[in-house]
């Protein structure tokens, strides 16, 4: 069988296990956020927290509840890893410095997991699993109920009632994340993933030298790491380490616990708002998008220029042998279409387009279908900017859904889609004109240029990949990261929950000849545009500068 024979079969095979997850897992997650149930677990923790989970909330209420626990989030991890010489289960290692520590916190916190340090040399048992794997769990939570918050500000009118942040982030951990993560890890322990506390060992002779290598929980942290589109790896070769993720049937299960949740949301959008074919239209957009990408993905990594090319059957610098040019190619597109930034292959060694091709993945604001609750309200805002433009196209005040949207929404979506490229640019066009960030590039010229912008893109739109390349382990790039993860995860929540109070309130709009479908095939066409038009007049020169300028020369 050709490589890209193989490639194209593990596309399919994805496909068609997303496909018979869409239904059953979108109406049960409807279910979990609809219902007025409490279990006993739960009312344990509401009563430990001093929550109320039937008080409903007002939008800035809402917020105040995100930013509240995420502020304590990021002190507890921080201090976590400060006094992680004094723990037990350390494995020896020290104390993290203070600005990876905070870089760290932030990271986690924000669903980003960008990782300046080398996971096996740095963290012991203790912060791996009670810090960085718990996190792995809430901050997916949050951005889901953020999510189900802007989608009951579609389904409710007259009201500027949300719902409860705190029994939606209990829900979606106790209820979605914790039982898929149980399966899923017996799952990988099966293919060969290691799931232990075991201690630093030597596993032989390497280089003249002795190898050493320290076991854990890993596999109860992969599948969290990629079913909440984190993406931290317990090891620094990510998911290309054999301990994370041994075998092919291992990374397509992986790429599955990426994708499953964030398109299956779509369907959560639509039984939520009384329409399914609104969720239709909005999963048909973002398969659209990520099928497209993925295809131009193996592409290019496929195309032969040379007989070093030709001798390997395509690109096969910095990916494993064991998942190929397609299984890499599939990956690399789901996780920087999601916010997820797991890796099983080192994107720095693309080719120049491939490289490209995965930063704009980003750069769309990793909708398609992006983070787990952050896709969904990431494509609502495009979706909303998307009927904008119609409305200016015929002269007709835009409606989506029974909404008006009017002079005060359209700016809220319009500061949502500013405010992570104005973070991308600013930092980058900082690093490279300051004289010392730039020192930390491995490579010159355009490539150089691309580690730079990766690193913010990544950063900023929270996802968590490196180009590789890169020294982020510095007190700049610590610390202007951290707040672009920050600032990049947390203003535009800011937007997205002021729109669904402004939404809520509203009263139903009947629906006229002249009201736009947005359940038509005309319509999910026009969405994809305005967000391929909208992400090339943002970044289109950065990127020339970096991935196109490589990609012409080669």
């Amino acid at each position: 069988m050709s490589p890209v024979t193989a490639g194209a079969l593990q596309l399919l095979a994805l496909t068609a296990a997303l496909a018979l997850a869409y239904r059953p897992l979108g109406d049960y997650m409807a279910k979990v956020y609809s219902s007025e149930k409490h279990y006993r677990p739960e009312k344990w923790i509401y009563k430990a927290i001093g929550a109320n989970p039937t008080a409903e909330m007002r939008w800035p209420a809402y917020l105040r509840g995100v930013l509240a626990f995420s502020a304590v989030s990021v002190l507890f991890l921080y201090l976590l890893q400060r006094a992680q010489g004094i723990l037990p289960g350390s494995l020896g290692f020290a104390a993290i410095d203070p600005d990876q520590a905070f870089n760290t916190a932030a990271s986690f916190v924000a669903n980003t997991n960008w990782q300046s340090y080398a996971g096996e040399q740095a963290m012991g048992h203790v912060v791996q699993t009670g810090g960085l794997a718990v996190q792995n769990f809430v901050s997916a939570a949050v951005g889901m109920a953020v999510a189900v918050a802007l989608v009951r500000g579609f389904a409710r009118s007259r009201t500027g009632e949300l719902g409860n942040f705190w029994a939606d982030l209990v829900r979606g951990t106790l209820r979605i994340l914790l039982p898929i993560s149980v399966i899923g890890a017996l799952i990988l322990v099966a293919c060969g993933a290691i799931q232990n506390f075991a201690g630093i060992h030597e596993v032989g002779q390497f280089m003249g030298g002795t190898q050493q290598w320290n076991g854990g929980a890993v596999a109860s942290q992969e599948v969290i790491k990629e079913l909440g589109t984190n993406g931290g790896g317990y090891f620094n070769a990510n998911s290309a380490h054999p301990f994370e993720n041994p075998t092919p049937f291992s990374n397509l299960f992986e790429i599955f616990l990426i994708l499953v949740i964030p398109f299956a949301m779509t369907r959560t959008f639509g039984r939520m708002v009384g329409s399914l074919r609104q969720g239709y239209a909005i999963l048909a957009t973002m398969a659209v998008i990520w099928l497209g990408f993925t295809a131009l993905m193996m592409w290019t990594e496929f195309a032969h220029h040379g007989p070093a090319f030709e001798a390997a059957g395509g690109a096969m610098e910095g990916k494993e042998t064991r998942f190929g040019i397609g299984g890499s190619s599939i990956f690399a597109v789901a996780s920087t279409l999601t916010s997820t930034g797991a890796v099983n292959s080192f994107h720095s060694s693309y080719t120049g387009f491939g490289g490209g091709i995965a930063m704009l993945g980003m750069q769309l604001g990793e909708i398609a279908p992006g983070g787990v609750g952050s896709g969904l309200y990431g494509m609502l805002i495009m979706a909303i900017i998307a009927v904008f433009i119609a409305g200016l196209m015929v002269g007709r005040t835009p409606e989506y859904l029974g909404k008006k949207i009017g002079t005060r929404e359209i700016k809220l979506a319009a500061c949502y889609i500013l405010i992570t490229p104005a973070l991308v640019l600013c930092f980058t066009a900082a690093a490279m004109a300051l004289p010392t960030p730039p020192h930390s590039m491995l490579n010159p010229g355009a490539h150089g240029f691309s580690e730079v912008l990766y690193a913010y893109t990544s950063g900023a739109n929270n996802n968590g990949s490196a180009f590789a390349g890169l020294n982020a382990d510095t007190q700049w790039f610590n610390s202007t990261i951290g707040l672009a993860m920050l600032l990049g995860r947390f203003l535009p929540m800011v937007f997205v929950l002021a729109l669904a109070g402004s939404l809520a309130e509203q009263k139903p709009v009947p629906e006229t000849a002249g009201t736009l479908r947005t359940d038509k095939p005309l319509y999910a066409g026009l969405l994809v545009g305005t967000i391929i038009i909208i992400t090339g007049l943002t970044y289109f020169p950065a990127l020339a500068l970096g991935p196109l300028a490589e990609g012409l020369a080669s």
